[in-house]
């Protein structure tokens, strides 16, 4: 199943034309660095703070406009049912997979949303300060964090992943360059699990706005479905953002 390439935001270098050429589609580009000092998946956006969180700040890729959104949610694809679980392991989506410079693709998450990190000789970060915005919380030891896939592995898997090449779910699970890693406190991911918007949103009402473009963002890139469930949840959600198109 091809994969489109109507909304890379970024060129595609790397690792993206290696796995074009394995077939993984053209969801394959990874994040470019723009200049000498940064990592493979490094931003050049500061990172997210409580400040900027509070008003409506996400980490990671830029997210589509709340207009852009809107229009991106009315054309998923909604499912009458979710597919089946059969078949599903984690393992089906290869991560963490190398960004070169010895930094694996959570590594290069950890030091892209970071304050002041430090890393280590094996890109391991050692130092730090991150904002979780699921939950508010401001973390300083990383081993307090997680790496996290914004659309769960498993709801992805429900909802048309099941039908990619191993390929594919590699690129879908260390994706850089779209809004589909974050680095969250492990308490928040652990409450979220694998379940969409419809039965969790982020305790912090203040990044619902983010969570639901960012949502739908990925689910329109990769061309995976919603249920009717799911795509109210998300309507109700981007009604939390600003007024004024951003």
């Amino acid at each position: 199943m091809a994969l489109p390439t109507s909304r890379l935001r970024r060129p595609i270098s790397g690792l993206g034309v290696a796995l074009l050429t394995l077939g993984a589609g053209s969801a394959c580009a990874t994040a470019t660095a723009t200049g000498s000092d940064l990592r493979p998946g490094a931003s050049t956006a500061p990172p997210i703070t409580a400040a900027s969180a509070h008003t409506g700040g996400w980490p990671g890729p830029q997210l589509s406009s709340i207009s852009a959104a809107r229009k991106e949610l009315t054309a998923l694809t909604i499912a009458d049912r979710w597919e089946t679980m059969d078949g599903y392991a984690r393992e089906k989506f290869p991560h963490w997979m190398s960004q070169g410079n010895s930094c694996d693709t959570r590594e290069s998450v950890l030091e892209r949303d970071g304050q002041d990190v430090k890393i280590d000789s094996l890109c391991r970060s050692v130092t730090g300060t991150w904002y979780s915005v699921y939950d508010g919380l401001t973390l300083r030891d990383p081993a307090k964090t997680n790496t996290a896939h914004l659309v769960p592995l498993a709801n992805a898997w429900r909802s048309g992943a099941d039908k990619w090449t191993s390929a594919q779910r590699k690129v879908f699970a260390n994706d850089l360059t779209h809004p589909q890693l974050l680095t969250v406190s492990a308490e928040s991911n652990r409450a979220k699990g694998d379940q969409g918007p419809e039965d969790w949103k982020p305790p912090m009402k203040t990044a619902w706005c983010g969570y639901a473009r960012a949502w739908v963002d990925v689910k329109t890139v990769y061309n995976l479905s919603v249920t009717k469930a799911e795509k109210t949840a998300l309507g109700q959600m981007l009604d939390t953002c600003p007024g004024a198109d951003d």
